[in-house]
């Protein structure tokens, strides 16, 4: 999901932007309105209708659309969702400036055709991000953000008022509106599917976002099925689903050696689409868990999902050496493991980190 190729830490960046498009948002989203979430889109009243104008309560500022959006700036933010949603969208040739990249991707050709998208050539800030002065000598009309840290005026981002002076709209998923409605209610797979048709509303392809969703929608159904079918046969019952781990591959963010465990997050929802658990997902409040070697060796590990985030990730070698290190786990003794990037968190992919993690811990309903 991050998109440093930097030397900046990682945990440095989220002890201030944090991963919004995970719901890790400010409290204060830095609109001028309330930090209620967004009014998805993605209610199918309000997108069904074709043309314009398209109007979106955008984390409390209301944003009206009379035409598709043609220079298109996206911040960086820790996040990959809102640029992945573009391209998936066959939005590309709006982009005149992306923040966002990966080394790694479950689609095909996706991390190869961010690396490929314009970037401004600006010269960017110590979050890899555009500071207020490139962002309006860009001269965009439409600006994503993964949460209103983008558009603070302390952190030397332009402010929505002033993109707005200045002839651009702003958007924010909803789960980047207000971290402390995203730690009490996570984000969803469902909030992925809002993405998809707000910005399918926003550049008149709802046709497009929908048939996305939908096409998204039946693989989850069809695996999900399948899973609980093995698990019927197998006479499985609620206390026998596996407890998984993910963990982000060398990422510092706390002060112990596994600081990047996941805790509250859409993870949560795949996972549990796909049959499991997340073994830590009372470790925090928040989205990781800063964790001792001690506290991961008192569970029980099923399995471990992986997530690598940056270019140059080993992260089966990383894997492996967590296996290798708490043995008694039944992940270890069964080498279960898998790695992910982008498709486990928020953005249109989701349905293929369902399937892989359920092949993972069913393989006999997924082949």
């Amino acid at each position: 999901m991050p998109s440093f190729r930097t030397t900046v830490a990682l945990g440095t960046v989220l002890a201030t932007a944090c991963l919004g498009a995970l719901g890790c948002a400010p409290a204060d989203s830095g609109t001028t309105g309330s930090a209620e979430p967004a009014a998805a889109v993605g209610e199918r009243e309000a997108w069904e209708g074709e043309g314009y104008p398209v109007t979106l309560d955008v984390c409390g500022v209301e944003q009206t659309f009379t035409e598709a959006p043609e220079r298109v700036v996206v911040m960086n933010g820790a996040s990959v969702a809102e640029v992945s949603t573009l391209l998936d969208l066959g939005l590309e040739d709006r982009i005149v400036a992306n923040a966002q990249s990966y080394g790694h991707s479950e689609v095909k050709g996706r991390a190869e055709a961010i690396d490929e998208l314009p970037t401004g050539d600006v010269r960017r800030n110590e979050l890899q991000d555009f500071p207020r002065e490139s962002m309006l000598d860009l001269a965009p009309d439409l600006v994503l953000s993964t949460t209103g840290f983008g558009f603070r005026s302390e952190n030397g981002f332009a402010t929505r008022e002033e993109l707005a002076e200045a002839g651009a709209r702003t958007y924010i998923p909803r789960t980047g509106c207000d971290e402390r409605a995203a730690v009490k209610d996570p984000p969803t797979i469902e909030d992925s599917y809002a993405l998809l048709r707000d910005l399918g509303a926003v550049f008149d392809v709802r046709d497009r976002a929908e048939q996305r969703v939908e096409a998204s929608e039946r693989h989850i159904r069809k695996t999900a099925a399948a899973v609980r079918e093995a698990r019927k046969n197998q006479g499985d019952s609620a206390e026998d689903t596996p407890d998984v781990l993910v963990i982000f591959a060398n990422m510092s963010m706390g002060a112990n050696p596994y600081s990047s465990v996941a805790a509250r997050g859409i993870w949560n929802d795949v996972l549990a689409k796909a049959g499991g658990r997340n073994a830590f997902a009372d470790a925090s409040a928040t989205m990781f868990a800063d964790l001792s070697p001690e506290q991961l060796a008192a569970k029980q590990v099923d399995a471990v999902v992986v997530v690598a985030w940056q270019p140059g990730d080993d992260a089966d070698t990383y894997a492996r050496d967590l296996l290798d290190a708490f043995p008694q786990w039944p992940a270890a003794r069964d080498d279960r493991y898998t790695v992910l990037s982008d498709s486990i968190y928020l953005g249109p992919s989701n349905h293929l980190a369902v399937e892989r993690v359920a092949a993972l811990l069913h393989p006999e309903a997924v082949r």
